[in-house]
């Protein structure tokens, strides 16, 4: 007599493969744009901390009115921050105030941030602010998506 060998299958079946590509695609669905508002969420994040008072161009400034005993005007710009010693002829400027090229100071969105001495708000200081995730200038007005260095009241 003859014995029947059984064969073992190996591998998926064409529903096993469907089933589980349907799976991860619903979970896909649901994860995705979740990621993607906690990627605007963090590059807002990133913008108000560089313009922040603690922030690295905040700074900048801080240091460049403690020398020069006044900020930028807003013709000088953020790059009067990125001076050289040499480039300038007053005995007072210590700079540069920052690190880098000024072309390189952008926001998350690569806009250039927007500086004015003085300020609109801050009349005895400066306003600062990024047009935000939209590029779009609406001069921080309130209810825009700018990101500003001041609080709404």
């Amino acid at each position: 007599m003859r014995e029947r060998k059984q064969r073992r299958r190996s591998g998926f079946t064409l529903i096993e493969v469907l089933l589980v590509a349907g799976i991860l695609a619903i979970l896909a669905a649901f994860a995705i744009p979740r990621l993607f508002g906690q990627a605007r969420q963090a590059q807002i994040k990133i913008a108000q901390a560089e313009i922040g008072r603690n922030g690295p161009i905040g700074k900048g400034l801080e240091a460049y009115k403690w020398d020069m005993g006044a900020y930028p005007e807003t013709d000088e710009g953020l790059q009067a921050l990125y001076q050289p010693k040499s480039a300038v002829d007053d005995e007072r400027y210590k700079g540069p105030y920052m690190e880098g090229d000024f072309e390189e100071l952008t926001d998350p969105w690569g806009n250039p941030y927007i500086y004015k001495a003085p300020g609109d708000v801050h009349e005895e200081g400066y306003d600062l602010y990024s047009t935000g995730p939209d590029g779009k200038d609406d001069g921080g007005k309130e209810g825009s998506d700018d990101i500003k260095n001041w609080i709404e009241k």
